[in-house]
């Protein structure tokens, strides 16, 4: 889990591109989800965070975003997961 405010811009699109960060999370709401989903773009960059995996993201505590992971989401709520 790396903060946003944490990391340069250079540094972010290194480990984005090598495909290191695959998730993006909201610290304030403890949503993960997608880094091309437009409400994780929409977001302050002081509540935003990065995640390697999916496992990580739900180790932290965090649950799936509803817009981008519907089927995740769902699962979530009916308390599959």
């Amino acid at each position: 889990m790396i903060p946003h405010s944490d990391i340069s811009a250079k540094e972010l699109r290194s480990l984005i591109r090598s495909g290191k960060l695959r998730f993006g999370g909201n610290r304030r709401l403890k949503i993960y989800g997608r880094l091309q989903c437009g409400s994780g773009k929409k977001m302050k960059r002081e509540n935003r965070l990065f995640f390697g995996s999916e496992q990580s993201a739900k180790d932290n505590g965090y649950r799936p975003c509803g817009h981008c992971m519907r089927e995740e989401y769902r699962m979530w709520k009916a308390g599959e997961i």
